[in-house]
């Protein structure tokens, strides 16, 4: 089976720097990666406050930025890496959602340091083929010790994303398409409750960081999105006709613009010293002159208090921290989490591939076609062994033949160049001297002989000489010479001669062609089969998706592409022998014509008696 495998070589760059950019790489296994960067000048997010702490950003991967299809990018992310500008150090990371088949993607990335009024960047690593990655850092990691509870309301709705295990007791109702993949609606009068653990503990005047993304549905007098109770104690999230408050023993936060119905904005809460204060999208928006009260009770979205109004919207990415958020931290959160708004802060860039993985895009589709392998059929199997078998034949035939042919043009080559020689007195050929005509009269030695033998000419030219013998020999005349019918008979002989080296020529080319006309066949039997066996399997397991009918149909195409593989190279062969074995037989042909030519020239039928009558004259 012959493969023809073309690369495009991509050339230049912009200097030296991005050069050697270029030709590092953090681990070979992994073949693509982007550059991400988190844009903080006026061009980009213009974020101009210091972040303050490592920060956890959101990238939202999609079919303009990332290859779902590509090796490794599996749904549970375990074959994604982020590492460091440094192309070194590897960055925790957490997967909330992976769609393979809807093509979205959330990403959460922890990233050490963010430069105010500058740019920060990392790289995304995929395409890793190899099913036995070596373990990741762990999820739990990608949010710092004083992050204590981080809620994406994904799959598990009431699953704590952060290592202290604080997770819900109970679920309010889930909301697949939120801001952020999953959000959280609060159903009925229940709240949603968080048991309190030693991570959750509050001191008096202690410091905390509240955030969430809340979107209300409708806008309600006095309604609770958080709180928490403790005998006479009291800390209460919430929206008065859609102003955002905090409400601490009885005092609340100044107020601001409403928030409007039907639209996500970004609301945290941090307590200070004897502050609270409220941000709205990262921006401060409210204060009230009270402390964090102590508290170790169980923490409630929405309340439980007699006539509490609970919240009536949704929900998404709730982070409570044991620490103050410096107001960088929360507007870096409010923008680089705000949908479509973020893109300038967070810029991903394209794919580059790695042109020093050996064979990388080669090893990529045959880890496809490894792939879809998997899926053939016992029929597939014995059809690609076939065509295995006929491209095994087909090659051994081409090689043969080539050398073959190589073999013969070399010998006839110096065939014809003694012939010219010879054809200047053929009257060597008189004695019948075996020695002499296969040396054609001394002018080849032994050595020359060897290689003469491979020539169809020389073959020719022994039979021609060995019936120039015969009929002088049996000539009466002390000067023989060949009558027209005996130069016919030459002719007839030689040609009878030719059939039988043009046989040799072409025996065992019937292998090429029945790998040309059968390989195609093969593959087509063996993908009508294939296609056949998996409509039948769905018919019987009554699932009809393209999970369960894909496999079946590449598996039963890769039938069709064995046949094709076979069937093309031999018709390139077939076509390349068939071409020198027709220069061969027309060299046979012009040697056949032109030894009749000069034997009729040296032998006329007229001169033994020509010769006879001017002696009885005499």
């Amino acid at each position: 089976m012959l493969l023809t495998i073309g690369w495009l070589l991509a050339a230049g760059g912009a200097g030296h720097a991005a050069e050697k950019e270029k030709k590092t790489w953090w681990n070979p296994e992994w073949t693509i990666r982007k550059k991400i960067t988190i844009d903080a000048s006026a061009a980009g997010g213009n974020l101009t406050e210091p972040v303050g702490a490592p920060a956890v950003v959101l990238l939202r991967l999609s079919d303009s930025n990332f290859q779902f299809e590509a090796e490794g990018a599996h749904d549970d992310g375990s074959g994604l890496r982020f590492v460091a500008d440094d192309d070194k150090t590897i960055l925790p990371y957490q997967v909330e959602k992976i769609d393979s088949l809807l093509h979205e993607a959330y990403v959460w990335v922890k990233v050490p340091e963010i430069k105010s009024g500058g740019s920060t960047s990392f790289w995304f690593y995929y395409g890793n083929a190899n099913p036995q990655l070596a373990a990741g850092p762990d999820p739990k990691t990608a949010y710092d010790a004083d992050t204590v509870l981080v809620y994406h309301f994904g799959a598990n709705i009431q699953a704590d994303a952060t290592g202290s295990a604080n997770n819900a007791d109970n679920a309010g109702g889930k909301v697949e398409a939120a801001l952020i993949a999953g959000g959280l609606r609060l159903l009925g009068p229940a709240p949603v409750t968080i048991p309190p653990t030693p991570s959750l503990v509050w001191t008096d005047g202690g410091t905390i960081t509240w955030s969430a993304w809340v979107k209300p549905t409708a806008l309600q007098p006095n309604a609770v999105i958080f709180s928490r109770r403790e005998n006479e104690r009291a800390f209460v999230i919430g929206l008065d006709n859609g102003v955002p408050y905090v409400e601490v023993g009885g005092q609340r936060s100044s107020g601001g613009e409403a928030l409007a119905a039907g639209v996500w904005r970004h609301l945290a809460v941090v307590t200070a010293g004897g502050t609270i204060t409220v941000y709205l999208d990262g921006v401060s928006y409210g204060t009230v002159a009270a402390g964090l009260p102590a508290m170790n009770s169980p923490l409630m979205l929405g309340d439980n208090a007699d006539g509490a109004v609970l919240f009536n919207g949704e929900l998404d990415e709730l982070q409570i921290a044991k620490v103050a958020r410096m107001p960088g931290f929360l507007k870096f959160a409010a923008l680089s989490q705000a949908g479509e708004k973020s893109a300038k802060l967070v810029v991903v860039g394209n794919d580059e591939q790695n042109e020093q993985a050996a064979g990388g895009e080669l090893s990529k589709h045959l880890s496809l076609i490894t792939d879809i392998s998997k899926s053939l059929t016992f029929d597939g199997w014995v059809v690609i062994f076939l065509c295995t078998l006929l491209a095994m034949i087909g090659g051994l035939v081409f090689v043969g033949k080539f050398l073959y042919l190589n073999r013969i043009n070399k010998a006839t080559r110096l065939f014809l160049g003694k012939w010219d020689e010879l054809a200047r007195d053929l009257h060597v050929l008189d004695h019948g001297d075996e020695a002499s005509i296969n040396s054609m009269g001394g002018r080849a030695s032994s050595k020359a002989q060897k290689v003469l033998k491979q020539s169809p000419l020389f073959h020719i030219y022994q039979i021609g000489s060995e019936e120039i013998q015969h009929r002088l020999a049996n000539s009466g005349d002390e000067q023989p010479g060949l009558s027209g019918r005996s130069i016919t008979a030459i002719r007839a002989v030689l040609h009878g001669g030719m059939v039988r080296e043009v046989q040799k020529l072409n025996s065992k080319l019937v292998f090429l062609t029945i790998g040309i006309a059968g390989g195609p066949y093969l593959g087509l039997l063996g993908t009508v089969i294939g296609v056949m066996i998996t409509f039948a399997v769905i018919a019987r397991s009554g699932q009809v998706e393209v999970n369960s009918i894909a496999p079946g149909i590449a598996g039963a195409l890769l039938a069709t592409v064995a046949g094709l593989a076979v069937a093309i190279p031999c018709l390139f062969a077939y076509s390349y022998i068939s071409t020198r074995i027709k220069d061969a037989i027309s060299e046979m042909e012009i040697f056949i014509d032109e030894f009749v030519a000069r034997v009729a020239e040296v032998y006329p039928e007229s001169y033994g008696s020509e010769i006879m009558e001017a002696g009885a004259g005499h």
